[in-house]
């Protein structure tokens, strides 16, 4: 990653998340006492293991191996070449109808997946293809999936403690169990303020390290463009966990710049081509 303003937006937003940490072990030890730090501890890091694995199985229950010859064979070639370059052990390759022309990676360095779309194969030329799969392993070479699982969980341990809090300042009833889960909700979201401005940032830099490994930014940027095209008036196939996963997620709500998970498609490809 070259673009210093943007490492240090991530260390910013990063300390932010690790303080929420800090807070809900605090909060842990001051609920259980001292004594309980082991069980505290293991507490911290049993829920992001937890979700890692649902997750990960839930993003590619529908997906299939992709086989190493036929139409297949010239995304296994890239696939090894890139792996090579980055110096990264090749992650699983499958394929999966998603609806529209889309591609995502989840597990971890030296255990990673990278999921492609049959629509994606169908609509990309080679290098455009070759610009997907790069930003897709550096999402694996820069743990991102890890970091999101970790800013998730932080999000839902700080909505506990925000609905700890609450009840047990008042009376337990139908009335304040109500208010304690809305107050925890809005934790929940304040948090994933942060947490979705690592996402985008994240987003950058994958796309950065993709430009740098295939010598040129403008077949990711012709890639995004006929994505974004190509899933215009088509619905994605997807639950909404696994879009965030992927290179492309349109979201058109109120909130999009608030909650997206992507920067906008079209400050990507204007950084590629700049």
């Amino acid at each position: 990653m070259t673009d210093f303003g943007l490492k240090v937006r991530m260390a910013i937003v990063g300390s932010i998340l690790f303080a929420f940490y800090m807070l809900v072990g605090a909060f842990g030890l001051a609920m259980f006492g001292m004594g309980a730090w082991p069980l505290v501890l293991v507490g911290l890091l049993v829920l992001p293991a937890i979700q890692y694995k649902i997750g990960t199985w839930s993003a590619t229950r529908k997906a299939e191996p992709m086989p190493e010859d036929g139409q297949y064979q010239e995304i296994h070639h890239m696939t090894d070449s890139l792996c090579r370059d980055m110096g990264i052990k090749k992650p699983k390759l499958m394929v999966m109808d998603m609806g529209v022309p889309n591609a995502f990676a989840t597990g971890r360095k030296g255990k990673g997946v990278v999921v492609v779309s049959t629509e994606l194969i169908r609509l990309l030329q080679r290098d455009e293809l070759e610009g997907v799969i790069a930003h897709e392993l550096a999402h694996i070479k820069n743990r991102d999936v890890l970091a999101m699982v970790f800013g998730s969980s932080i999000s839902m341990m700080v909505g506990w403690v925000a609905y700890m809090v609450y009840m047990m300042g008042g009376e337990r009833n139908i009335g304040s169990i109500f208010v304690g889960m809305i107050i925890s909700n809005i934790a929940q979201m304040l948090v994933m303020v942060f947490v979705l401005a690592i996402s985008r940032y994240r987003e950058y830099v994958a796309d950065e390290d993709a430009r740098q490994y295939i010598g040129s930014g403008d077949p990711l940027a012709r890639a995004l463009e006929k994505i974004s095209q190509g899933s215009q008036g088509r619905e994605a196939q997807v639950q909404d966990s696994v879009n965030a996963l992927c290179i492309f997620n349109a979201d058109k709500s109120l909130l999009s710049k608030l909650f997206a998970t992507h920067p906008p498609t079209e400050k990507r490809i204007q950084k590629l081509r700049n």
